[in-house]
């Protein structure tokens, strides 16, 4: 497949950008210009051969797109959480795989190292894991425990001066190629607990997920444990109970409200000029009352999730948000996303449906984004329950 010329232009109607510093500005542009050279020409073609670019992985690791929050001693990048979401933003403009590899390695695993690890943990792991030499996993969904954690079936015994991990975790973003995997399981007390996991060990295996229609060039696959000999070294000390690893994935629903506005501008962008070349009864088909309506939706909606996530990123640095406010911009950026992807492949017949165009396989990711990490109306319900105080989930 031929590599295309990524022509792409970034919406802001409300003049946003006088609202970021010039710092936040300068890293958006050197992963807006990294997506513009290395991902765009070749990611039609591996998420049409459903393989995972590896070589990526170094690539952000170089670029600082992993662990940008995590403090500098450790190899991150110090920086705050409006420039992680600037980040997120335009790796998922290019693609949702891409950005998934970046939200797992920074918030799903070197977050809970860095927060719920030791100084020895942290010196060991999060430098390889900034750089992009090692690649890393998490494991909190189960074959049978998805939206439901805290019934997980995968356990941690005590025995001597060692642990014993059994069970098994599905839909592990990374893990086919991960070098490390942060795994949550039960103890004897019933309580969950953070292991850190390692390629090598014996009784430890990934096997990869096939045929997907969605995340085509991410790499996906289970995490099995079959009597894992886990070192007391390798159990994360300061945290124990549910919200370890829903701590984790507060930071990663951040991340993803902002991404996906990326993928949504893409499709704006994609269908905007498309609709302003093809001519049809005369005319480009952007002159078409009907065709003016999907942009003005499209813009107002990425517009209204621009100001969302704004705000989020203001009150994540100042430590106010809350992991309801991450929830509602989770599930807010990620309908509009959808619907945008949806009406702008419309917009563009039958060539919306060909890889000569981003926008079906934005589509299809975008169908496994506003499921994992909660999925679409699960967020609907930590809402609910926040407004009302009432529990709808039991």
């Amino acid at each position: 497949m031929a590599a295309k010329t990524d022509l792409f232009q970034s919406p802001d109607y409300y003049c946003l950008d006088d609202l970021l510093s010039e710092e936040h500005k300068l890293i958006r542009e050197s992963v807006r210009n990294y997506v513009k050279k290395e991902i765009s020409p070749i990611i039609e073609d591996y998420a049409q051969r459903a393989t995972f670019p590896q070589h990526i992985v170094k690539q952000m690791g170089e670029l600082g797109c992993f662990g940008p929050t995590v403090p500098e001693t450790y190899g991150g990048g110090g920086l705050d959480y409006i420039s992680y979401g600037l980040m997120m933003q335009e790796l998922e403009r290019g693609d949702s795989g891409v950005r998934s590899t970046a939200s797992v390695q920074g918030s799903l695993v070197m977050f809970p190292i860095y927060a719920y690890g030791n100084e020895e943990q942290r010196k060991k792991y999060l430098p390889k894991l900034a750089s992009g030499e090692w690649l890393g996993c998490f494991g909190l969904t189960e074959p049978n425990h998805g939206s439901d954690p805290s019934s997980m079936l995968t356990t941690l015994k005590t025995v001597d001066d060692y642990f014993i991990l059994n069970g098994s975790k599905m839909w592990i973003s990374n893990a086919p190629y991960a070098q490390v995997a942060v795994v949550w399981a039960k103890d004897e007390n019933n309580e969950i607990r953070g292991v850190i996991v390692e390629r090598g060990m014996e009784g430890f295996t990934t096997p990869t997920t096939h045929g997907k229609w969605s995340l085509r060039a991410s790499a996906t696959g289970e995490l099995v444990f079959d009597n894992v000999k886990i070192s007391k070294e390798n159990i994360l000390p300061n945290v124990k109970g549910l919200k370890g690893p829903l701590g984790c994935l507060t930071k990663a629903r951040y991340g993803i409200a902002w991404g996906v506005i990326g993928a949504a501008m893409d499709c704006y962008d994609t269908a905007l000029r498309y609709a302003k070349e093809r001519i049809q009864f005369d005319k480009p088909i952007a002159a078409f009352q009907l065709q003016q309506k999907k942009l003005a939706e499209m813009i107002t909606e990425i517009t209204k999730a621009q100001l969302l996530v704004w705000r989020l990123g203001v009150l994540m640095n100042e430590g106010k948000a809350t992991p309801q406010q991450v929830s509602m911009a989770k599930r807010n950026s990620c309908e509009i996303a959808a619907n945008i992807a949806r009406d702008a492949r419309q917009m563009l017949g039958g060539m919306g449906i060909t890889g000569e165009y981003s926008i079906m396989r934005h589509m299809m990711n975008l169908e496994s984004v506003i499921t994992y990490e909660g999925t679409h109306d699960i967020h609907l319900l930590i809402t609910g329950m926040d407004v009302t105080g009432m529990n709808a989930f039991k």
